[in-house]
Order: C-alpha cells, then sequence, then structure tokens
C-alpha cells in the first residue's frame, strides 16, 4: 500500500524534527559538559594560585625574623596571614616531619595528613580527602629559617565552596536541561514545518496532473533557491510532457485518419463486389484495386516504423563520415528512370563531409528529391547543390513549379500534413516523407530548412555540422 503524500510530508517533517532535536540537544549536552569541565579547571586553576601567593607570604615571614622556637611562641605574624580565611590551615613541621607539628593554625584538625605530603620530595599539588570527607588541596615545601634550620610547610585549602559551586552548576543544569529540550524540539519542528511548507504546492499540484490535463505548472515565486530550480526542472518536464501528449494525440487522429479511408474503401468495394455473382475480370480489376490500396497502407505503417525508430531518444546509431556529394549522386542514379519519364534533367554540384549514417541520410535526400520530381512541371530541371560553411555543410535540393504558399510552409514537416490532400493521395504519398527527413535531422543533431515562391521556384535544405563539429550519437 502506497503512502499518502501527508502522511509522507509528516513522516519527512518527524524524521527532520527528530533529528534536529537530537542534534540541538547533543550539542546541549556537549556544552553543559565542557561548561562544567572549563568551570571545574578554572577553579582549581585559582586555588592553586591562591595557594602558592599564601606560601610565598609565609616563605617570606619565616625567612624574615623567625627561628624555629618564635614559631610556636610568636606565631602572631603567621596568624595575620591566615586568619580570616576560614577555608585555609597551616601546618608548620620541624625537622622530624613524623612528630607534632610546631605549629598548626586553621578551624579544621587535618591529622593525620598524607603521608605524600611529608615525603622530602612531596608533589607540588595534593588534591585529597579528609577523614570527614572533606575535598582538600594542600601543597607541602622546605623552608630555610635565618639561622639554617629548615621546617616543612604544609599549606591546605578546603574546597567545599569550590564543590558546592560545582554541585549547584549540576543542579541548575539537570533542571533547566530539560525545559531547553523541549525548547529545542519545538524549535526544531517550527523550522521543519516552515521550511517543508512549499513542498505543500509541490503535492497540489501533482494531485491536479492527469493525462488529460498537464497544463499545471508550480510558481517559483518566494520559493528558497534550490526548490525555486526543482520547480523550474518540474515545469520544464511537465511542459515537455504536455507537448508529447498533445503530439501523439494529434498523431493518433491523423493515423486514424489516413487509415481510415483506405479500410473504408478497400471494406466498400469487397462488399459490393460480394453482393451478387460477377465475370472473373471484375473480380480481378476489384483486387487488383485493393492490391493497390494494400500497398498504400504498407507504406505508411513502414514508414511509422522508421519514424519511430528515428524519433525515439534511446536510439543508437554509429555514426560515420559521409560524403554528401557521393550520397546524392548514388540517390540521382536510384532516380533517374522516374526523371527520364518526366523529361526532368538533374544537376548536382558540391560536396562535403559530415558525421552520420549513411542508410538515413540516404533516405533524406531521397524524399526530397520524390518530392522535387513529383512537383516539377515536365521538362524542367532540378539542381542538388552540396555547400560548406564556417560550422554547418548543407544540402539543397530545388525546383521549379507551383510552389508552396507561405501559410503552409511552417507546417510542411509534420505528420500527415498536406497542402494539397486529394492530389497527394492520388499521387501515392503518405503524408510522412518530410517527417521523415525533419525526424533524420533530429537524430543527426541537423535542421531542415524550406523557402518557396509560389508560382516559380521551392528549395529544401538540409544543414549538418561540419566533419570536425561531430554531432553526439
Amino acid at each position: 500500500m502506497k503512502a499518502s503524500p501527508q502522511r509522507t510530508a509528516s513522516s519527512l517533517s518527524m524524521r527532520l524534527g527528530l533529528t534536529v532535536s537530537l542534534m540541538g540537544a547533543g550539542l546541549v549536552l556537549l556544552l553543559a559538559t565542557l561548561a562544567y569541565l572549563a568551570l571545574s579547571h578554572e577553579l582549581g586553576s585559582l586555588a592553586r594560585e591562591s595557594l602558592n601567593s599564601k606560601l610565598e607570604q609565609i616563605r617570606h615571614t619565616l625567612t624574615s625574623d623567625l627561628k624555629t622556637g618564635d614559631i610556636a611562641a610568636r606565631p602572631h605574624s603567621l596568624l595575620d596571614l591566615v586568619m580570616g580565611h576560614d577555608n585555609l590551615h597551616l601546618s608548620i613541621f620541624g625537622a622530624d616531619p613524623q612528630a607534632e607539628p610546631l605549629l598548626n593554625i586553621g578551624n579544621r584538625n587535618l591529622e593525620p595528613l598524607p603521608v605524600a605530603l611529608t615525603q622530602p620530595e612531596s608533589p607540588a599539588f595534593l588534591d585529597w580527602l579528609d577523614s570527614a570527607g572533606n575535598r582538600l588541596l594542600s601543597t607541602s615545601s622546605l623552608i630555610s629559617l635565618r639561622n639554617g634550620e629548615q621546617v616543612r610547610v604544609v599549606l591546605s585549602l578546603d574546597r567545599a565552596n569550590d564543590q558546592a559551586l560545582l554541585s549547584a552548576y549540576l543542579r541548575s543544569t539537570v533542571i533547566a536541561l530539560p525545559l531547553l529540550l523541549m525548547l529545542i524540539g519545538i524549535g526544531a519542528w517550527w523550522v521543519v514545518q516552515r521550511g517543508l511548507a512549499p513542498l505543500q504546492q509541490f503535492s497540489r499540484v501533482a494531485a491536479k496532473v492527469t493525462t488529460q490535463d498537464l497544463t499545471h505548472r508550480l510558481s517559483p515565486d518566494n520559493l528558497p533557491r534550490e526548490l525555486a530550480e526543482l520547480a523550474h526542472s518540474i515545469n520544464f518536464m511537465l511542459h515537455r510532457l504536455d507537448g508529447g501528449v498533445q503530439q501523439l494525440s494529434q498523431f493518433s487522429d491523423d493515423l486514424a485518419h489516413e487509415l481510415r479511408s483506405p479500410i473504408t474503401n478497400l471494406m466498400g468495394k469487397a462488399q459490393v463486389t460480394l453482393s451478387r455473382e460477377r465475370p472473373p475480370h471484375e473480380y480481378k480489376a476489384v483486387l487488383e484495386s485493393s492490391t493497390e490500396e494494400l500497398e498504400r497502407l504498407t507504406r505508411i505503417v513502414s514508414d511509422m516504423l522508421f519514424l519511430a525508430q528515428v524519433s525515439h531518444p534511446a536510439s543508437q546509431v554509429a555514426f560515420e563520415e559521409v560524403s554528401l556529394g557521393e550520397e546524392a549522386r548514388r540517390v540521382t542514379e536510384l532516380f533517374a528512370l522516374s526523371a527520364e519519364e518526366k523529361h526532368l534533367g538533374i544537376s548536382l554540384s558540391g560536396d562535403g563531409l559530415v558525421y552520420g549514417d549513411r542508410l538515413m541520410i540516404q533516405r533524406a535526400i531521397s524524399n526530397l528529391l520524390s518530392n522535387a520530381i513529383r512537383h516539377s512541371p515536365r521538362a524542367s530541371s532540378i539542381s542538388i547543390l552540396v555547400e560548406e560553411h564556417d560550422s554547418s555543410v548543407s544540402l539543397s535540393v530545388g525546383n521549379p513549379g507551383a510552389g508552396i504558399p507561405e501559410q503552409h510552409l511552417e507546417h510542411l514537416f509534420e505528420r500527415f500534413y498536406r497542402v494539397d490532400s486529394s492530389r497527394s493521395r492520388a499521387e501515392g504519398g503518405t503524408g510522412l516523407g518530410l517527417a521523415i527527413v525533419r525526424s533524420i535531422m533530429n537524430l543527426h543533431q541537423g535542421r531542415t530548412e524550406v523557402s518557396s515562391v509560389p508560382g516559380s521556384f521551392t528549395l529544401f535544405r538540409l544543414v549538418f555540422a561540419r566533419l570536425n563539429h561531430p554531432p553526439r550519437a
């Protein structure tokens, strides 16, 4: 079962909306994660800078005027550096780091300290948890006093405030994230619906198009560039289909009209002949007349098959180098007898090389020469001229005669078109000769031209590309 246009459009909208929403959600999550990592890194950097700064102040105080015994007796200068900072804790150890500290300043008892902070090669910074689970950042350094004694200073920073800030950020992000995702989903749906809105016009026009009505077109106004190009392409396609359907309809009407007359004649003669007994010579005359009509039908069918072959877009013809003068000479020899019967002279001059199918070019020349012989007055002359131009080669067939009125010239190459219908049928024409010529020239990417002076002269011209400009087969 085929999905309806509305269902298909909804499915496309849903897929695009979900895709945009998922991409937006992923981007929001990525930005939130990056912001959390950046905030955590910045807080850590500020904490290390604060410890470094405070440690330098403590170093300056210890190396200025204090001895080991003065650290516990006169800690006022050190108290001034640490007091007022509730998140700082200072521990100073003597020569034996495992012994009791000389001084402890802070709101918390941080004993025991991590062993790493009391080692000779202690890390620059140590992030650790005390026994209460509080996260601390500590730094340890050996400092030489004025009397040469060394003490180990351990300075720790309680990062509870930093952890609270990060936790608050996470909570606010978790609370705001669903709302952001909802807004992203609504925005994505609105953007997709707005973006796909022009496709509804495409759907409406497509629903109206039928084989009986191909006149509907898409309006490219106010469409995005990509959809405007698509609308132009669809309009061009509909134009070609409309022309093809009209041509097919007209051709079907013309073909039915052309076939109806000989079939009606055959049926009429047969019915009349069989209505009563007749002598053998009458039956023979009827059969001879019927044979002529059947031959005409055969020519029409043969010409139609040939037209279908050369007019098909997928026609693949192996082109070769062809001499127009040589092919015209061969055709002239074939029509020599017909020309002699009317005492016609045929002159041929010029030559030129083109790319094409030899047999098709011969047929095009034959159709033009046949028409010229048929319509030329007795004892006149027909001229065939091959000329080379800058980018083309032309073959012209001209003959004197009654000529063709101007209003008929543009229709001459249409199928079954006749200037004088009764005379053409009487002479055995099918009305497809010039249509075949035009189809052959279209296949060779050439063109046909005609000019006529009523009562004087008529000229048909075939124009091919030069040999150095081969058409694409």
